[in-house]
């Protein structure tokens, strides 16, 4: 009877911790799918747009594929750090944080070509109102940045939890924050394909 009850209790933080991380892998591809509802609905008004005769088309800046260049480094990046981390043991945890802290560079890295992306397009004249090809580009990139500073700020928690060594994030977290980051490269190379043959 003793060593039942005992069994109970000890199971009880695994059912806790298996529910948590079911919970955060839920709510990752929920995320997900939302993101992608939101960007096939803008992709439909694109091209019902484009049917409307008058469309021009805009010359990108080739810092645009530079920027490409550093995201997809980025997966690789995540995943050396994923896999030179082990389930669970914050010391083995501490073995990615190499690649973490240079998968978070190369995000912030993306982040600012993107800026300078813009920039370049407002020396020619294109603003957000400017014309339809311009609103849809600074929407979908724009949008898709925002999406990516949020990636990039559970990259910096989940650092800035390895990097004390004093507790170490729920391996849930670092496998949501791996799908979540692997999401935003497949879905820029989507909206590279629409901006570079549709814009």
């Amino acid at each position: 009877m003793a060593s039942t009850v005992y069994q109970h209790a000890a199971s009880q933080p695994v059912a806790e911790k298996t529910a948590h991380a079911h919970a955060t892998r839920s709510g990752i591809w929920v995320g997900i799918f939302a993101i992608t509802m939101s960007f096939a609905a803008f992709t439909s008004a694109l091209m019902v747009r484009q049917g409307s005769g008058d469309w021009q088309h805009i010359v990108l800046p080739p810092v645009i594929y530079l920027n490409t260049v550093a995201l997809l480094l980025s997966s690789i990046t995540l995943e050396r750090a994923r896999s030179r981390a082990t389930r669970g043991l914050s010391s083995r945890l501490r073995d990615g944080l190499p690649w973490l802290t240079v998968t978070l560079a190369l995000g912030l890295v993306f982040v600012v070509g993107q800026y300078l992306v813009w920039r370049r397009l407002a020396e020619q004249g294109l603003y957000l109102a400017t014309t339809s090809n311009s609103s849809f580009f600074y929407v979908f990139t724009v949008m898709h940045a925002l999406h990516l500073l949020g990636g990039i700020a559970a990259l910096a928690y989940l650092i800035a939890k390895i990097f004390p060594q004093q507790s170490a994030p729920r391996w849930s977290l670092f496998e949501g924050a791996a799908i979540y980051w692997h999401f935003m490269g497949v879905l820029w190379l989507y909206l590279l394909v629409v901006i570079s043959t549709r814009l």
